[in-house]
């Protein structure tokens, strides 16, 4: 028998996970184990580069590996900081994997749409940092599968990332599918790559890029599931 629910893909940092505050208290016990003084202006800058870095391996100039380390060396070069990059890149990655904290709403979203819809994970981030922080949160029962791109072997936007995680859901109608994540470079361009539409998240209100346009913009996750009841409310 056909299964009607509708197929939601679920991006996973400041998405579900707040990634930025799991991002500054990683860095900040990072760079104490390293003698490495941290301000939040440091931190600041930190998340900017590293943001620029993962741009880049959307639009495939850099690699995971070099994005990893290269990050750290930017900034380390910026600052006139002595220290190794890879060092910093393992403790960093380390530290990321403990703890998590959910995005406004997205407790009672994952409860609100449990059963309604087949959830999926789909991200961008290190295996290792990303099994960990969803084991932490207790998410894993939520979803059908969990895709990471690491694992995957492609990264978001790429169309070979999604075609490799279709191909893995078992009675996908593409239809019925709806892709929700933060970031227009990644979720929503890789969307539109994919021939799903994609709803944008974004809490913080930042403003739209001309290249890359969202079917659908929502500012609170509270305000999804009336998304998903109309856009498949013929199911």
């Amino acid at each position: 028998m056909r299964d009607a629910r509708p197929v939601i893909l679920l991006d996973v940092d400041d998405t579900i996970l707040d990634f930025q505050k799991a991002e500054a208290g990683a860095i900040r016990r990072a760079f104490a184990a390293l003698g490495i003084p941290v301000t939040d202006a440091l931190i600041a800058r930190y998340s900017d580069i590293n943001r620029s870095q993962w741009e880049l391996l959307e639009e495939g100039v850099l690699t995971r590996e070099q994005v990893l380390v290269r990050r750290f060396e930017l900034l380390f070069g910026e600052l006139g900081i002595e220290a190794s990059g890879e060092e910093a890149a393992e403790r960093y990655e380390n530290e990321l994997c403990f703890g998590h904290w959910f995005m406004p709403g997205a407790e009672a979203l994952l409860e609100t749409l449990r059963g309604r819809c087949r959830l999926f994970i789909v991200s961008n981030g290190s295996a290792k940092v990303q099994e960990a922080r969803i084991a932490s949160a207790g998410m894993a029962p939520y979803f059908e599968q969990i895709f990471i791109s690491e694992e995957i072997g492609a990264d978001k936007p790429q169309r070979a990332f999604f075609d490799r995680c279709f191909a893995r859901i078992p009675a996908l109608d593409l239809s019925r599918t709806l892709l929700v994540g933060d970031s227009l470079s990644s979720d929503i361009r890789g969307a539109k790559n994919a021939g799903v539409p994609g709803c944008w998240y974004n809490p913080r209100r930042r403003p739209p890029r001309g290249d890359v346009v969202p079917d659908f913009e929502i500012d609170a996750l509270s305000k999804l599931p009336a998304l998903i009841d109309r856009l498949f409310a013929d199911g």
